[in-house]
C-alpha cells in the first residue's frame, strides 16, 4: 500500500506580514503533479489545514480547490484536523462527502473506528486521531487518571483496540519527544504537550503532522514536514512530499520527494552600502525572488534600512542589526532555559523568588491544577 504523507499546510498564513497564498496555491498544485505521478492508494493529510480556526475566504477556496483536484484524481484522502484547525468546521458535512473518497475525521467521541483496506498483502486499518488535548480525552474516560498529553494518548488508542494481526496506520497531530522544532510552531512552555513515542507501538505507519521539518522520530513514525517554509529557522531545510509503503507485516519503506517553492528563503548579512550596491545584486541574482531575512552589521542604525532595502530586495520581510549593541543587549532569562522548565518548575522559583520559601504540597496541588486548567482551556 503507497501513502502519501501532507499535513501542516497552514492555508492563509502570513510570514512576515507577507501572505502566503499565493506561494500556497503554487504548492498544491506541485503537490497535485506528484501525486498524479504516484498513483498512491491514500493521501494522508495530518492537521493544521488551515493556519487559523477561522480561517479567512480565500484560504478556504484554495482548499476547497485542491480537494476537488484530489477528488478528480480518484484518491482515497484522510484528513484530521490540527491544534490550528476547529474541528467542528473542518468537518462539517464529513458524511456526505465521504461518498467522494475525501474522509475528514469527525470530532472526537471517545472513540476511532478505522478504515479497512485489502490489498495482497492482506488487511491494512487506518485510525484518525484528531489534535486533542487531556480535556477532551478525559470526559470519555471519567474513570481514567488523565492528567496530561501523554495520558490522554494513551487511553485514546486503547479505546481503538488496534488488530496488531493487521497492518494499521494512524494519522495524528502531536508533539513527540526527542523531535526537532522551528521557529514558527506553536508549542507549549515546558514541554507540557509533549509524548512519548512508545505511545504508538501499536501501529505500522504514524503519520504525524504538528512540526515543520521532515523527520522520522523512529522508522515508522514520522513528520513529514510543511511543504512551504514558514520561518527563517527553516531557510536550510528541503521540503518535500513524503511517500510511505507498506508490505507485507513489518515492511515499511519511506522516501521524500523534494519539492520547490514559488519563492526560496534566504539570509544574508552585510553592511548596508555592500549590499545596496548593485554589484552585489547582479552577482546574486537568485535574491529578486527569494524571501529574504537581511542582517546589517553597521554599528549606526541605518534610517528607513527596510524600506529603500526594498526597492532592491522587494521580497524582504525581516530586517536586522548584528553589531556591538544587540550583542551587547541582556536578556532577563533566556529563551532556550525556560523552553526546558515546565510552566510548574517556572512558577515555583518564581514563588521562592517573591516569598524566600518553596510552596507547600497543597499550593503545589492547587496551582497544578490552575495550570491545567489554564493550559487546556478547560472553564
Amino acid at each position: 500500500m503507497k501513502l502519501i504523507h501532507l499535513s501542516d499546510l497552514h492555508l492563509g498564513k502570513r510570514v512576515n506580514e507577507f501572505s502566503m497564498l499565493e506561494d500556497q496555491k503554487d504548492i498544491l498544485n506541485k503537490i497535485i503533479a506528484v501525486i498524479e505521478e504516484e498513483q498512491p492508494d491514500a493521501v494522508l493529510i495530518a492537521g493544521d489545514v488551515y493556519d487559523k480556526s477561522v480561517p479567512s475566504a480565500e484560504a478556504v477556496e484554495l482548499f476547497d480547490e485542491f480537494l476537488v483536484q484530489l477528488a478528480n484524481a480518484k484518491t482515497q484522502v484522510f484528513i484530521i484536523s490540527g491544534n490550528h484547525d476547529s474541528a467542528e468546521r473542518l468537518a462539517f458535512a464529513n458524511r456526505l462527502i465521504d461518498a467522494s473518497g475525501i474522509h475528514l475525521a469527525p470530532v472526537y467521541r471517545g472513540e476511532v473506528a478505522p478504515f479497512s483496506f485489502k490489498d495482497e498483502y492482506g488487511t491494512v486499518d487506518l485510525y484518525m486521531l484528531p489534535f486533542v488535548k487531556p480535556a477532551n480525552v478525559r470526559r470519555f474516560f471519567q474513570e481514567e487518571e488523565i492528567r496530561s498529553y501523554e495520558d490522554a494518548l494513551k487511553a485514546a488508542i486503547r479505546a481503538m483496540q488496534v488488530n496488531e494481526k493487521n497492518r494499521s496506520i494512524l494519522i495524528t497531530h502531536q508533539f513527540v519527544t526527542g523531535a526537532l522544532v522551528s521557529d514558527s510552531e506553536d508549542l507549549s512552555v515546558g514541554g507540557t504537550d509533549q509524548v512519548s513515542a512508545e505511545v504508538f507501538e501499536a501501529f505500522d505507519y504514524v503519520a504525524l503532522g504538528h512540526l515543520h521539518r521532515p523527520q522520522n522520530v523512529k522508522e515508522n513514525i514520522r513528520y513529514c514536514g510543511t511543504p512551504l517554509k514558514y520561518s527563517f529557522s527553516e531557510a536550510n531545510d528541503v521540503k518535500s512530499v513524503t511517500i510511505a509503503e507498506l508490505k507485507e507485516k513489518g515492511s515499511l519503506s519511506v522516501r521524500e520527494i523534494p519539492i520547490t517553492p514559488l519563492h526560496e528563503m534566504k539570509e544574508i548579512k552585510g553592511n548596508y552600502t555592500d549590499l545596496a550596491f548593485k554589484g552585489y545584486y547582479d552577482a546574486h541574482p537568485e535574491l529578486k525572488d527569494s524571501y529574504l531575512h537581511i542582517t546589517l552589521t553597521d554599528e549606526e542604525d541605518v534610517p528607513d534600512a527596510a524600506a529603500k532595502l526594498r526597492v532592491i530586495y522587494p521580497l524582504l520581510m525581516k530586517l536586522d542589526y548584528d553589531n556591538t549593541r544587540t550583542r551587547n543587549q541582556q536578556r532577563v532569562t533566556a529563551l532556550s532555559e525556560v523552553e526546558k522548565k515546565t510552566p510548574m518548575e517556572l512558577f515555583d522559583a518564581f514563588f521562592e523568588m517573591q516569598n524566600g520559601q518553596t510552596m507547600s504540597a497543597e499550593q503545589k496541588q492547587y496551582v497544578e491544577t490552575l495550570i491545567e486548567k489554564i493550559w487546556e482551556g478547560d472553564k
